[in-house]
Parts: C-alpha cells; sequence; structure tokens
C-alpha cells in the first residue's frame, strides 16, 4: 500500500500536465470533488488539487511540443543527482537535469530504456502528498511495458525495488508484478508492472508509461461522473478477483487513470 512514510524509491508527488488546467481542474473536480489552488501565474498556472484540505494531486499547463497529456509519477530520493547518474548508467535517459524548486526540494525529470517517463523527488521543507490510498486519492501505481524483464532490472539498479511476480487475476493470461521499496514488507508494496506488445501501447508510439490508480468507494458511480464530465472508459467497471472493481478511464485530453474500489480485506 501507498502511505505518506515515504522512502526512497516510493512514490510522493503526482501531476498532471494539461494543455487547459482550468477545464481540466474542473473535471477532476467534479469526478472526486477535489479543490484546486493555483500557485498563480508566476508558477505558470501550476497548482494543487486537495480533498478535504490535504494535497492529493497537482496540475500544470503542457508545454512541451507535441507531448500527450498525462499523469506524472515522482518517486522519492535522497539524492536527485545521483539517482539521475544511475539512470543513465543503466541506459536511461535524463529529459530535465535535477533543478530546486522553491520551498519543495529539487527534482528530475527521466524516462527508462523502453520510453517510460517518470520524475523523481529529493525532499526540501515540503511538497509530497499529504493523503493516499483513500477514496478520492493515490493507492496504486502501474508500468505498462514492452520489456518486463528489463524494466525490472533497470528500476530495480534505480531504487532498489523487490518484485514478486503473480498470475493476472480472473484467469487472465501473463504475469503481473508487485513492486515493493527496497527492505520493507510485502504490505509497502505500491505498484505493479505487467508486459504489453506495442500494439497496445498505441496511445504513446509503443513507448512504457506509467498510470496512477485512484481509489473510490464507488467505481460505478465515479464512472458515471468521468463519463458525464467529458471524459470516457476504456474498460469496465468490472470485477477483478481479489483486487476490487475497477475501471480504466480517460479525461477529456486523454490522459489515462484507473479507478478502483478495493476489495474487501478478508475476514
Amino acid at each position: 500500500m501507498i502511505t505518506t512514510d515515504f522512502v526512497p524509491g516510493s512514490p510522493c508527488w503526482l501531476d498532471l500536465g494539461a494543455a487547459d488546467v482550468t477545464a481540466t481542474a474542473g473535471f477532476y473536480s467534479a469526478v472526486f470533488g477535489w479543490e484546486f489552488q493555483s500557485y498563480g501565474e508566476e508558477a505558470d498556472g501550476y497548482g494543487v488539487f486537495r480533498l478535504d484540505g490535504k494535497t492529493v494531486a497537482a496540475i500544470g499547463k503542457l508545454t512541451e511540443e507535441g507531448a500527450r497529456s498525462a499523469w506524472m509519477v515522482y518517486f522519492q530520493t535522497p539524492d536527485a543527482e545521483a539517482t539521475a547518474q544511475t539512470v543513465t548508467k543503466a541506459g536511461g535517459t535524463v529529459r530535465a537535469a535535477p533543478f530546486d524548486i522553491p520551498d519543495g526540494g529539487r527534482l528530475a525529470q527521466l524516462t527508462d530504456p523502453q520510453g517510460g517517463q517518470f520524475a523523481v523527488w529529493q525532499p526540501g521543507t515540503g511538497g509530497a502528498l499529504e493523503t493516499v490510498d483513500a477514496a478520492g486519492s493515490l493507492s496504486w501505481i502501474e508500468l505498462y511495458t514492452t520489456d518486463s524483464k528489463a524494466a525490472r532490472a533497470f528500476y530495480g539498479s534505480v531504487f532498489g525495488w523487490t518484485y514478486q511476480d503473480q498470475p493476472m487475476p480472473g484467469g487472465n493470461e501473463g504475469t503481473y508484478t508487485l513492486i515493493t521499496p527496497g527492505g520493507l514488507p510485502p504490505e509497502r508494496m505500491h505498484g505493479g508492472l505487467m508486459e504489453l506488445p506495442p500494439q497496445f501501447l498505441q496511445a504513446t508510439g509503443g513507448k512504457a508509461y506509467w498510470h496512477p490508480v485512484f481509489a473510490t468507494a464507488d467505481c460505478d458511480a465515479s464512472v458515471a461522473k468521468v463519463t458525464g464530465n467529458g471524459g470516457s472508459v476504456q474498460m469496465g467497471p468490472e470485477d477483478a478477483e481479489g483486487v476490487g472493481r475497477l475501471a480504466v478511464c480517460l479525461d477529456p485530453n486523454g490522459a489515462d487513470f484507473v479507478l478502483l474500489a478495493p476489495a474487501p480485506a478478508p475476514a
């Protein structure tokens, strides 16, 4: 589970790039009840989403020419420079070298060898998610990749993650790999990765990508809010044995995310 007791290699921040920040913020507010607070013109419209007064995500203007609107997952690191160097040595690339964020720490934008984009965050005095693993907040992250073995080796060298393979739920073909920060017990696993052929990754031109899973108390009701506010559904809602009821959704800009109403804990 994702917690706010962040350790190296755990997801600690999440933001979305959008061409129209105001309209996109309105969509997520309608779906999750988030409140948007902009940092103002000096931050080029960047701001945070809050739920019950606590930060759950952020959003900023999509400025890179030709880039698609997508969620970006940030992983905690004690040293952004060292992590960027490790990424390069492991075959990845540095899209944005480490730089300081006022009162927020230090970050770098990176890409894995299969094209999956992610970021790292070296903590400062603030800038971390305040609510996770609760309805309306981040509860899991997933990587779709064309090469599971290579992805495991890359992220293992960068973050020291440990892995556990399991069959896909519901009798579906394939293997789902669970991810846990190095040195922590299985109950601290924070995400998973699965291998897909390039033709199933059309949104990214066959490149790997990360996406967030947001918890919800009622998957069907949340899906209705998605479609009722200009979004769409790629899959579901459907039940996944031992996981819960889920749906893969797109916001009005095509950024994907998953809704999950977790299955009740075993008695």
